[in-house]
Order: C-alpha cells, then sequence, then structure tokens
C-alpha cells in the first residue's frame, strides 16, 4: 500500500481480555446494568431476549440463569456472588465448629401441639394440665393465636403448643405441626369427628408427627367414646386394645379425668422418639407468634429447637434482626437464657417478624444485618419481578378483566398469626365478579398512616382485636375511610361478603304479575286493535311491560297502551275481571292469545 492512500479500512472488532468478559452480579440484575456492564446497548440485550421469547424492557430484573443465557451470545461470562445466606449462618451458629457428636447431644423436652375441631375442649384441656384459664379471655371462647406454655411431671418437662380451632387458621396449625414432636388429638366424645378434626389428622400425617388421641368431655351422659374410637380408624387410628398402634386416652378437662395418664403417655412418645439436641452452641428455632407491643416494641414468642437462647445475643427472625433485650416465661418470669424446646417472648426485635419465621441467633450486629438486608433484598427482587411480568406478559388479560370489581382491604390485627388467618379467609372470598385485594397487613392499632393509605387506594380498614388511635380516627371521620373492627372472625368475613356482594351490579329478575285471556277482539278507528280481555292470575297495571303469548310462544314483547274496565280508563284491574286492552305499536291480536304482564325487579348479587 502506497504512503498516501487515503482508502477506508474496515472496522475491526476488538475484545476485551479475559479477565474484563466475567461479569460479577448477585442473585439479579437489571437489563439497563447488565448492558452498561458489558459496553454495549440495552436494546440490543432487549432484542436478544425478545429473540428468546421473552419480553423485557430496560429496568427488567433478570435471574442468574436469564443472565449467564444472554451474555454468552455476547461472548461474555457472568459469575455469581451472592451473598451465601446458608453458609454465613451455618457459621455463625457454630455447626461448622462444633460436630454434633453423641457427647455434645442431650435430652430435650417433647413438644407437643394440641389439636381438634374448635369447642372440643383443647384450650380447656390445657387449662386444666396447666392450672390457668385461658378461655375466658378469648372471644367467643376461640382461641385466636398460638400460645407456647410449659408444663412439668416428676421432674420432666413437657413443652405444649395451643394452636386455634377455627377453620380460618388452618396455616397457623400446619404450622404448629411442622415445629411440634407429638401432636395430641382432642375429640369431644358427644359430638366425634369433625371437619377440622379431618385436618388436623392430615397436618399432622403430612408433618410424620405421632398422634395420641384424647377423648374428652367423657364425664357427659350422651358422651360414648366407643363411637370416636370407630370413626378414627377410617384415619387408619386404632387403639392399641383393638389391635392398633395409636394411643386413646379418655380425658375429661372439667372433671379432671385421667389428665396424668395423658402426660404419662406423652413423656412415653417421647422416650420412643429419643429426642435429642446440642444445647452448647448459638440457637436457632421457630417464631411461634408476634405482635406490637406499645411499650415494649415488637414482641416474638419464640420456641428454641436447637441450641441455648441467652440474653444479649443478636439474633435474626425472617426479614427483622436485632438483640434480645429481655426474655420471658409463659408465667411471666424473666429467664436469662433457653434451651432446647422452651418457649420464651423475646423482645429486642427492629420489627415483628412474621408467625413461622425461622430464628437464629449469630455472631455479631454485622453479620445479623447483612443477613436480615439480604433476604429483604431478594423480597423486593422478587416482587419487582412479578410487576414487570403481569405488566408486559399479562397486559391483554388485565385489559380483558376491566370489567372486574375490586374491593381493596388493609387488615390490622394484635398478632401476626391473626393478620395472615384472616388475609387468607378473606382472599378465599374472591370470584370471578368481584376480587378482594388485601392492600396491605400489619401489626397493631390502626395508625393514620393506615387511613391515608385506605383513603387513597380507596380501601376499607379491617381491625382484628385492635382499636385505631384518636387521631387515627379523626382523620378517618373526614376522609370518609370505613373502619371497622370485629374481636370474631365470623363477623370480619360476612361484614366483607355483603360488602363485596355490594360492589356488584343487581341482578335484574322478572316479577309475574298477572296473565289475562284474549276473548274477543275490537278494531278502533285510528287508535287500533283492542283485546276484550279476561284476568285470569294476578292483576295487571297501565304502563307495565307485556309480552303476548300464542301456543306458548312469544309473539310480541313492549308496553301496555291502554286500559279500561267497561268505557272507563283503569289503573289496575283485578283477577276474575274483564278488561280491554290496547297494545303499544301492536295491532295482530287474536281470539285464544294470553297476555302475559310483569315488572324487572332489582336483587342484590351474591358472591
Amino acid at each position: 500500500m502506497k504512503k498516501g492512500d487515503k482508502s477506508l479500512r474496515k472496522t475491526e472488532i476488538t475484545l476485551s481480555k479475559a479477565i474484563k468478559r466475567v461479569i460479577r452480579i448477585t442473585d439479579s440484575i437489571t437489563v439497563g446494568e447488565l448492558a452498561k456492564r458489558m459496553g454495549i446497548k440495552a436494546k440490543e440485550i432487549i432484542s436478544e431476549l425478545m429473540r428468546q421469547g421473552t419480553m423485557v424492557t430496560i429496568n427488567h430484573p433478570l435471574d442468574f440463569e436469564s443472565a449467564a443465557l444472554v451474555a454468552t451470545e455476547f461472548k461474555y461470562e457472568v459469575e455469581n456472588v451472592a451473598f451465601d445466606e446458608d453458609t454465613v449462618l451455618a457459621a455463625s451458629s457454630g455447626e461448622k465448629v462444633t460436630e454434633e457428636l453423641e457427647g455434645n447431644l442431650q435430652p430435650r423436652p417433647p413438644v407437643v401441639t394440641i389439636m381438634g375441631h374448635v369447642d372440643h375442649g383443647k384450650t380447656s384441656l390445657l387449662d386444666a394440665i396447666r392450672q390457668a384459664n385461658v378461655t375466658e379471655g378469648e372471644a367467643g371462647g376461640i382461641t385466636q393465636h398460638i400460645g407456647a406454655y410449659n408444663v412439668e411431671l416428676e421432674g420432666r418437662k413437657i413443652t405444649f403448643l395451643d394452636t386455634p380451632g377455627h377453620e380460618a387458621f388452618t396455616a397457623m396449625r400446619a404450622r404448629g405441626a411442622g415445629v411440634t414432636d407429638i401432636v395430641i388429638l382432642v375429640v369431644a366424645a358427644d359430638d366425634g369427628v369433625m371437619p377440622q378434626t379431618k385436618e388436623a389428622i392430615s397436618h399432622s400425617k403430612a408433618a410424620g408427627v405421632p398422634i395420641i388421641v384424647a377423648i374428652n368431655k367423657v364425664d357427659k351422659p350422651e358422651a360414648s367414646p366407643d363411637r370416636v374410637k370407630q370413626e378414627l380408624t377410617e384415619f387408619a387410628l386404632v387403639p392399641e386394645d383393638w389391635g392398633g398402634d395409636t394411643i386413646f386416652v379418655e380425658v375429661s378437662a372439667k372433671a379432671k379425668t385421667n389428665l396424668d395418664t395423658l402426660l404419662e403417655m406423652i413423656l412415653l412418645q417421647a422416650e420412643v422418639l429419643e429426642l435429642k439436641a446440642n444445647p452448647d452452641k448459638n440457637a436457632r428455632g421457630s417464631v411461634v407468634e408476634a405482635r406490637l407491643d406499645k411499650g415494649r416494641g415488637a414482641v416474638a414468642t419464640v420456641l428454641v429447637q436447637d441450641g441455648t437462647l441467652k440474653v444479649g445475643d443478636h439474633i435474626v427472625a425472617g426479614m427483622q434482626f436485632g438483640r434480645v433485650r429481655s426474655m420471658t416465661n409463659a408465667a411471666g418470669k424473666a429467664v436469662k437464657e433457653a434451651g432446647p424446646a422452651f418457649p420464651v417472648e423475646v423482645t429486642g426485635l427492629a420489627g415483628v417478624p412474621d408467625a413461622g419465621d425461622l430464628f437464629h441467633a449469630v455472631d455479631s450486629e454485622k453479620t445479623a444485618r447483612e443477613v436480615s438486608n439480604h433476604r429483604q433484598q431478594k423480597l423486593r427482587e422478587i416482587a419487582l419481578s412479578r410487576t414487570s411480568k403481569v405488566s408486559l406478559e399479562q397486559l391483554f388479560a388485565k385489559m380483558e378483566e376491566g370489567t372486574v370489581e375490586e374491593l381493596a382491604v388493609i387488615v390490622k390485627a394484635d398478632v401476626q398469626g391473626s393478620v395472615e388467618a384472616v388475609r387468607e379467609t378473606l382472599e378465599k372470598l374472591s370470584t370471578d365478579n368481584c376480587r378482594l385485594n388485601v392492600i396491605h397487613t400489619g401489626v397493631g392499632g390502626v395508625t393514620e398512616s393506615d387511613v391515608t393509605l385506605a383513603s387513597a387506594s380507596n380501601a376499607i380498614v379491617l381491625g382484628f382485636n385492635v382499636r385505631p388511635e384518636v387521631k387515627a380516627k379523626a382523620l378517618a371521620e373526614s376522609e370518609k375511610v370505613d373502619i371497622r373492627l370485629y374481636s370474631v372472625i365470623y363477623d370480619a368475613v360476612n361484614d366483607v361478603r355483603n360488602a363485596m356482594e355490594g360492589l356488584l351490579a343487581p341482578t335484574l329478575r322478572e316479577k309475574e304479575l298477572g296473565r289475562v285471556e284474549v276473548r274477543e277482539t275490537f278494531h278502533v278507528t285510528r287508535i287500533g286493535t283492542i283485546a276484550g280481555c279476561y284476568v285470569t292470575d294476578g292483576k295487571i297495571l297501565r304502563n307495565a311491560k307485556t309480552r303476548l303469548v300464542r301456543d306458548s310462544v312469544v309473539v310480541w314483547e313492549g308496553k301496555l297502551n291502554s286500559l279500561k274496565r267497561f268505557k272507563d280508563d283503569a289503573k289496575e284491574v283485578a283477577s276474575g275481571y274483564e278488561c280491554g286492552i290496547g297494545l303499544e305499536n301492536f295491532n295482530d291480536i287474536k281470539v285464544g292469545d294470553i297476555i302475559e304482564v310483569f315488572e324487572m325487579e332489582e336483587v342484590k348479587t351474591s358472591l
């Protein structure tokens, strides 16, 4: 090539060095951020994803697999440098340091869950065992949330979880079975196996937990324990004296009969299970219940399943973290530490965790904060991902659903378990015609921010065992926000159902007023055909909707033009009388025709 040659050369695409072609991401990355890291235009990545069949925008989050697939097309690699929560928690709890040798494991008390149908005497039985009275404090005698208690027999401890019997708390019962070692199935001797009894059996079997059947109310004259045993054999629960392997104990919570026998059977079953745990490491377990206390802040009832929880420990529970400020046992006494299978109320968390969340004691506040932040970030990414998918992929479906009515609801309750239960029950009310949308839930009283949100979202606020703050109440009155307060879930469900039915357009239903038979016809100049009729049924009203039926076929439908008795106009003509009828713009009336008179009435649409 000559020196002065100005001919253009073809642009050469240069590739970065291998080390620069590795993109480190956490669990997800947005399309825009991935394009920036790779040094290419975002629209190229969007085009590639569309080619692969995924509709995205520049802010759409991509999971690790999708990002790796796209990056490969542009000759880049993706490396996952996400925060490994499991590894951090395992290291912090001492599981890698302390091997679970036989010498470290020590016997622990059994965790027993009392299950059964509503009003079969679960709480009463527990009351009789622990000599306290919880039922009187419950609305309608229904246990509204889980309580955890310790009972001692001959120096050996048993931990009891009392789960609610109402069907709305199915999720809580399932969670109770998840942390329990033995289930006490309470069946009333005078009532037998009921729907929630069957649910309890299903939860227990799904969790692989042994069942001890307590046939309660045997002191009643109409009690029939043998009938209960017979009914339970259908669920593969056969009594030992009938050749089966299920322990049955006939008890009476009221008369305090055979309670010692029941406790002995629990301890016997616990020996067979050989329940052991290592108390010499950081605690881990489950949040049984959580609530917001005005004086103490977030209060969580936790059940330690392994290790020992001490005052001053840094813990992470679900999305929340904090330091154990104080611990109290079921009797309300302050304790310094809680070993395996020991339930305590803990204060010191930054927020209210969800009932059923796992908690871990960790070595430092830094670790607890990192785990909590990581979980919150993941939750935000999942929420963002859902939003994107709905707005893009299901846009047409959403447009079609434009006719669907929606009732927005904010749920506030005294404890987290109740929030969850109320929410689940309400969401079951949604139908194709009317959708119920729980836009916010929370623990504690109804606040000003709840009312503001309800006002902006045109929602109603449901308070369950809570009251609105004074300022919130005043704001609700000025903003015309409907706050409904309940203590029993049945009332809340019925009211919400009525509200949803009120949103639906009323159903129009035909109400028959009367029938006449045409016996003669007369032609009147400038008016048309007049039918001489006999009212066979009901009564005929002037200006009512009318149809003419000939040989059981509807020939015409419209309005009555005139109604006369002899020569006088009439407002109505009753059954058994004759009358003259003129139909609006219709003259083809024949002898023998039937004229039906009716009106359309509005009926409230039910779900």
